[in-house]
């Protein structure tokens, strides 16, 4: 939330749905197309350098674009229009879990990701008492980060990243 907030000193920040209408025909592809031309207007004429892409808002009538997907096509389209050196691609999603979503996500061009169902996941097992050995969600969610920082480490190390 804070950095959907930013926008003082050399941070500017804007945040894009990256929703589209399963019974529209095409409408995946358009709803990335725009979001792209979006983006783009965005850091040309506002100054924007943080690209927030959320798939809050998933309902019965509008479903996520793969992060995936949307994150690799912003990427790609920034890099054609000269701009992927200006912002930031920061992604909001319930779809990362595990240490390979996350490694997969950072390789085709997200900067940040904010994987927000594992965290009300683990809010939830540690309200529940479903993990034993830790009673605090404060706690449970360091180890997952921390787990996944581990995880990413051990990924780019094995690429000859590090």
């Amino acid at each position: 939330e804070k950095i959907k907030q930013i926008s003082e000193g050399h941070f500017k920040s804007k945040t894009f749905e990256i929703l589209f209408e399963p019974n529209k025909k095409h409408d995946m592809r358009n709803s990335l197309d725009r979001v792209c031309k979006e983006a783009a207007k965005a850091i040309r004429e506002n100054g924007v350098n943080l690209i927030i892409l959320t798939d809050h808002g998933v309902s019965a009538e509008k479903a996520a674009i793969p992060s995936l997907l949307a994150v690799a096509g912003l990427h790609h389209f920034l890099i054609r229009e000269g701009l992927r050196t200006r912002a930031g691609i920061v992604l909001e999603s319930g779809e990362p879990r595990e240490v390979a979503h996350f490694a997969l996500l950072c390789g085709y061009g997200a900067n940040a990701i904010n994987p927000y169902l594992a965290f009300e996941t683990i809010a939830d097992l540690t309200q529940q008492g479903l993990i034993p050995e830790i009673k605090e969600y404060k706690d449970a969610k360091k180890k997952y980060i921390k787990s996944i920082g581990k995880g990413l480490f051990k990924v780019f190390s094995k690429m000859g990243i590090s």
